[in-house]
């Protein structure tokens, strides 16, 4: 077994080895020591985290949005939370992260912060709050159970990671260019075709922690949120920060949710901005400007618990705007189930589905700009205790680019939490 696979199995015997009941306790006294509270409980502050060890070992190329030079990956991962409550209105929180990129990548570790946000309620009934920082985007469901705790998955859904041919760094002149970026025609470029994914978007790219504002609140069985953004759903991580790009082409988002009864939760969304960032303006078509490439998604989620049962599900309708070519779009959706079968070992299977519209090429045809992609994911997971816990995915979807018919992913992630 090869370097990474020796390191993710030790720590998992490492973890079967460690005694429960030592373990719980050492973890408990850690959580009293992180939280604080002062001015007669006014003013409280607790600082928690988690280790994640991941593994993962696949037939080349790297699926979804990592990056990786050999068929296996180690990316270990520590989050820090940082929550303060100041009285009854004002609430702050920070991320920060020490891993080996946003997305897994074979690089050398990092430190970074995802998000930082300050939020002020101004009524305890949560009909209005208002929310300034760098944190997630308020579209879709998914973002709310992303962390790896929540997530039943070891990786994000189809929508969220499945890198498209459009770009950020340049603005497509015709369909021909749209083919080639996406790899379709031709299917390889000399030398490395991968070398251009650093380009590449998807169309939401995971959590989008982007800078900007946001409202949100509840009224009765609805919920309604709405964001501006400096970037677009679809931009990457190291222009999510306010000091990246310029606030002259900002993105808005929103989402309205019903909630008819515990069981249920329903929610449509929708955004709109520019996906070209601002050092691509000498590209653009004559005549333009950066608000005339927008990405325009709209999506619908659902989600369902019952007994040991819980379902999810999310559509994205999503359209580019090319003024050269026109609107080239594409939809995206995922279906998923968790079965808890013990209090401690549960269950999940996940289907996801990308598909593209088409584009006129080079010779008056007209052919998808996307390889039209479906992967299934398969992941149990079992919790030592509430603090720990370890899960497996496996992944298969066609394999366009390769020589294999197939892409196989098996992921393995041991999770500490504090």
């Amino acid at each position: 077994m090869k370097t990474t696979g020796r390191i993710v199995v030790g720590c998992l015997l490492g973890a079967l080895a460690m005694p429960a009941r030592s373990s719980e306790d050492f973890i408990d006294r850690l959580d009293e020591s992180l939280s604080v509270s002062a001015l007669g409980g006014a003013f409280r502050g607790r600082l928690s985290g988690s280790l994640d060890l991941e593994g993962y070992f696949f037939s080349q190329p790297p699926p979804g949005l990592m990056v990786a030079s050999g068929p296996e990956l180690f990316a270990p991962r520590l989050s820090m939370f940082l929550d303060v409550q100041l009285g009854e209105k004002i609430y702050a929180f920070v991320q920060a992260r020490v891993d080996r990129g946003f997305d897994p990548t074979d690089g050398g570790m990092e430190g970074r912060f995802d998000e930082y946000a300050l939020r002020l309620t101004p009524w305890q009934d949560g009909r209005f709050n208002f929310q300034v920082g760098k944190f997630a985007t308020v579209v879709g469901s998914w973002v709310h159970r992303h962390g790896s705790w929540d997530n039943p998955f070891v990786t994000a859904p189809l929508p969220y990671e499945n890198l498209t041919g459009m770009w950020d760094v340049a603005a497509v002149r015709n369909g021909s260019t749209l083919l080639r970026w996406a790899h379709v025609q031709p299917k390889h470029f000399p030398g490395d075709a991968f070398a251009d994914s650093r380009f590449r978007l998807p169309i939401i790219w995971g959590p989008s922690y982007a800078t900007g504002a946001a409202i949100s609140g509840e009224v009765g069985k609805f919920t309604y949120a709405g964001e501006i953004k400096n970037g677009a759903l679809a931009s990457r991580p190291e222009y999510w920060g306010s000091d990246e790009v310029r606030w002259d082409h900002p993105t808005y988002s929103a989402r309205v949710g019903f909630r008819p009864d515990e069981r249920w939760t329903m929610g449509f969304s929708a955004s709109a901005g520019s996906y070209l960032l601002p050092s691509a303006a000498p590209t653009i078509a004559p005549g333009t400007s950066l608000d005339d490439y927008r990405e325009v998604v709209l999506a619908q989620d659902v989600g369902f618990a019952w007994h040991h049962w819980q379902l999810w599900a999310e559509a994205f309708e999503t359209r580019f705007e090319i003024p050269t070519v026109g609107d080239v779009r594409t939809t995206a959706y995922y279906v998923e189930a968790k079965y808890k079968f013990t209090p401690q070992f549960s269950g999940a299977v996940r289907w996801n589905e990308q598909v593209f519209g088409t584009v006129s090429d080079s010779v008056g045809g007209r052919l998808p700009w996307g390889y039209d992609r479906w992967r299934i994911d398969v992941a149990p997971s079992f919790r030592f205790t509430p603090h720990v816990q370890v899960k497996l995915q496996y992944s298969v979807q066609p394999d366009d680019l390769g020589a294999h018919d197939y892409q196989h992913t098996l992921a393995v992630q041991f999770t500490v939490r504090f």
